[in-house]
Formats: structure tokens, C-alpha cells, sequence
């Protein structure tokens, strides 16, 4: 599995609830958002290359992305 990490703006549970249900509807991923960072960073790990899909699944829940 390929680990890929990210810098995002989502800092809190609720958060975390609000882009959940996006970044579930990409298939056979597993991902974390370190909230206790202060840079707030999502890992990922996938068997594909998905970094794309990744971005345009946290934008479209509403909150900023940027590849590490």
C-alpha cells in the first residue's frame, strides 16, 4: 500500500463528521486526519495512485487541501 499525505483544514470532530461520508465513497482506501497536529494532516493509504480523487473529495465536503 502506497501511504500519501496531505495538509488540510480539518481541525475538529465535527469536521471530521462533515468529510467522512466523501472521503467513504472512494473504494479501498483507508485514511486518518491527525487533528492534534497543527498542520492538520490526512494520511492515506491506498494501492492506487488516488491523490486527484483525494483533493476533489475533500474540496467538494468544503475544506481546503494540499498535497505534502
Amino acid at each position: 500500500m502506497k501511504t500519501i499525505r496531505f495538509k488540510t483544514n480539518i481541525n475538529c470532530e465535527k469536521c471530521l463528521g462533515a468529510v467522512t461520508p466523501f472521503l467513504n465513497q472512494i473504494p479501498d482506501i483507508s485514511w486518518y486526519v491527525n487533528t492534534e497536529q497543527t498542520d492538520k494532516i490526512l494520511t492515506v493509504k491506498s494501492n492506487d495512485n488516488i491523490s486527484d480523487k483525494i483533493i476533489e473529495k475533500v474540496k467538494e465536503a468544503g475544506f481546503k487541501i494540499e498535497p505534502l
